[in-house]
């Protein structure tokens, strides 16, 4: 459909942020809806939103170390007020004394008068009417926006296309449905999302397309889950008590309550002739890895392969060189598996693995290569699982004949988001601890004090224990004023730790030469390990007491509680030190909550409800689409709802046949096509 004033160069700008078509401009829909009300100036009040009119009769820029501010004078004939732009120089070009224009913005009362703080502005002619206060208040909706696309811009391109737009919008809940849970009309809704007449009007229309979303996930999930279910048999994967015998003789250690509970309930499943799906989550340390290595090696006993699939080469190595030290004098054949192989060591390595004379893999990406077959692929173990997509999931899946899948995550869900992006899975936690494993103390140092800082990790490596320092960055960036590892590296070497060996560790450097820093840190042969966030998973150096995270602001609540998680892996007291970019502020405080804590699955529903889903799993889950109304800290028992609406639905019509869910039908086929093997069926 042809949309007035939208030509190709718009086009591409609407585009960037996902508009690509009426529909997706349909629903759009604003992320919050600012009051306005039409005031003169003598009866603004502080706290309130609002609208003037008046004319510019002074301008003032200053320029300060913190950016450049522009204030402003308006005068309409009640009275006057102050209009500022904090940060924005540029503002300077866009007005002029004498302007007639409308500014709207948020009112604070400075010295005695009232100023509106960033306001919105449009310059009127000078025959602008003054505004009238009898007029109701309405909602602006301020829309996502791009450096091209303001919201302004985006707004009035659906203002001038929205009524002739709403035909478009159908119906997609049954009747019943939307009486039981009192839902407006989908139309309706829309048009109030984007104009709407009340607050009254807004909580409705919000309400019930947060509802139309969050029913479309559950239903997806159930289907999902309904087809594993409907998959081809497996091959059941028996045990005995000499295999459990053998197989726990291999770690020298007896398995933690919770490691043994985890365990029972994977060894049911691998029994069962339908594949497991199941994910696998702990705290850093809960040994995870073990469990997955006793699943592995129940699959090698009943004669069939493993593959342990890791998300970066690093932690590959890592896993494999666990195994090694686990299957010690094993006549279990193992390789590793990655990208930088020769092609001649890859060519040899793949015969190998078809033939069937390699019973366990561990991989990187390159295990998802077509060229990659197995001879009999009984088991799929999949590490750090939020960094691999539904998509890449699948491909694994079909490298054998139904293999049983068991996917781990070292960073806590919450079950809210267990249920949304991960119910296709069951779920097993590991909730302890294994014995001996020291306490970890984290501290926020402020600026002026981290020269103390630095003396404490001096005086922990002259005590024989080793340290690691992150950094954000590799190298050092124009566009942010971030230390890097690269450089820092440097000045730790000569002036911070002169007299102790350094390593510097990143994702940039050859395979090879991280191998050897690696080596030389878990040797000894270097007490600081300086990196980037490489080292958040995989690494396990018992001596390495300390960390210090440079511009720990940067991070996510979870990330940083992964990267502490690399100290006190031994007897020794661990210490993480934060280094914020500043000492006060709101990302201080956030910080505090990890001197509080470290328990991960508290961490984490702090870190959802500061950050989102999204952010807070790492990365955009492939054939996942984001909810653009639905917020699943607020909707809690939204998202019940739906789940109970959408488990009966699909246990009466598990293939949404019934005229009446043809809406819901079409609407999962047009968002959830890439992982909806249901829809492909039929």
């Amino acid at each position: 459909m042809y949309l007035p004033g939208v030509g190709p160069r718009r086009a591409e700008q609407l585009a960037c942020v996902g508009i690509r078509s009426v529909g997706d401009l349909l629903f759009y829909f604003p992320f919050r809806h600012e009051r306005q009300e039409c005031r003169t100036i003598e009866h603004l009040d502080p706290g309130m939103s609002a609208t003037v009119v008046g004319q510019v009769t002074a301008l003032q820029v200053r320029r300060g170390r913190r950016g450049t501010t522009v204030a402003g004078t308006l005068t309409d004939n009640t009275g006057r007020c102050r209009l500022c732009w904090f940060n924005a120089g540029w503002m300077a070009d866009k007005l002029e004394r004498g302007s007639i224009i409308r500014a709207t913005g948020k009112v604070v009362e400075y010295r005695r008068l009232p100023q509106l703080v960033n306001p919105r502005f449009e310059v009127l002619g000078e025959n602008a009417s003054p505004v009238d206060e009898r007029e109701p208040a309405h909602y602006e909706g301020i829309y996502p926006s791009s450096a091209e696309l303001s919201s302004r811009t985006i707004g009035r391109l659906i203002s001038a296309n929205i009524d002739r737009l709403l035909g478009l919008v159908g119906e997609i809940q049954p009747p019943g449905l939307r009486r039981l849970r009192e839902l407006v009309n989908r139309r309706w809704a829309v048009e109030a999302m984007h104009r709407p007449r009340s607050e009254d009007a807004l909580a409705k229309a919000r309400r019930r397309l947060a509802y139309d979303e969050l029913l479309l996930m559950q239903l997806a999930v159930f289907l999902s889950r309904r087809h594993v279910k409907t998959e081809p048999v497996a091959a059941p994967l028996r045990t005995t008590d000499e295999i459990d015998r053998r197989i726990r003789g291999r770690f020298g250690f007896p398995l933690t309550a919770a490691q043994d509970r985890v365990v029972r309930t994977i060894v049911e499943d691998l029994g069962r002739s339908h594949p497991m799906h199941r994910l696998l989550q702990g705290d850093v340390g809960s040994g995870k890895t073990a469990v997955a290595l006793y699943a592995a090696l129940l699959a090698v006993a009943n004669r069939v392969q493993a593959a342990f699939l890791a998300p970066t080469e690093l932690l590959a190595q890592q896993h494999h060189r666990t195994i090694l030290r686990f299957l010690a004098s094993s006549r279990v054949r193992h390789a590793l598996l990655t990208g930088r192989m020769s092609a001649k060591a890859r060519r040899e390595l793949l015969q190998e693995i078809e033939a069937g004379r390699i019973d366990l893999v561990v991989g990187t990406h390159a295990l998802f290569q077509d060229d990659v077959r197995f001879c009999k692929l009984g088991l799929v173990v999949v590490d750090e699982q939020h960094r691999f997509g539904v998509r890449q999931r699948a491909l694994m899946r079909k490298k054998g004949p139904s293999p049983h899948y068991l996917v781990m995550t070292a960073t806590p869900i919450p079950r809210t988001l267990t249920l949304t992006f991960f119910g296709d899975l069951d779920v097993s936690t590991i909730d302890e601890l294994p014995p001996g494993r020291a306490a970890i103390t984290t501290r926020v140092i402020a600026p002026a004090d981290q020269a103390a800082a630095w003396d404490f990790v001096r005086s922990r490596l002259l005590a024989g224990e080793q340290a690691y320092v992150v950094y954000p960055l590799v190298d050092e960036s124009d566009k942010l004023e971030l230390r890097a590892a690269t450089i820092e590296y440097g000045r730790l070497r000569e002036q911070v730790f002169p007299e102790f060996a350094l390593g510097l560790l990143h994702g940039q450097m050859a395979s090879d030469e991280r191998e050897s820093v690696m080596a030389d840190f878990s040797a000894r042969r270097l007490a600081v390990l300086v990196a980037t966030t490489v080292v958040e998973v995989g690494i396990d150096v018992p001596n390495a007491t300390c960390m210090v995270i440079e511009h720990a602001e940067r991070y996510g609540l979870s990330q940083l509680h992964q990267l502490r998680g690399r100290v006190g892996r031994g007897a020794m007291p661990g210490n993480c030190i934060l280094m914020p970019t500043r000492s006060d502020g709101v990302d201080h405080e956030r910080l505090a909550i990890l001197t509080r804590t470290t328990d991960g699955f508290q961490i984490a529903e702090e870190d959802l409800r500061l950050r989102g889903p999204g952010e807070m799993l790492g990365t955009r889950q492939h054939g996942l689409p984001d909810f653009r109304v639905a917020d699943l800290l607020k909707d809690g028992d939204l998202l019940r709802d739906a789940r109970d609406d959408a488990a009966r639905i699909i246990e009466t019509d598990p293939q949404l046949r019934d005229p009446a869910h043809a809406g819901l039908r079409a609407e999962l086929a047009a968002r959830y096509r890439d992982m909806m093997a249901f829809m492909r069926a039929g």
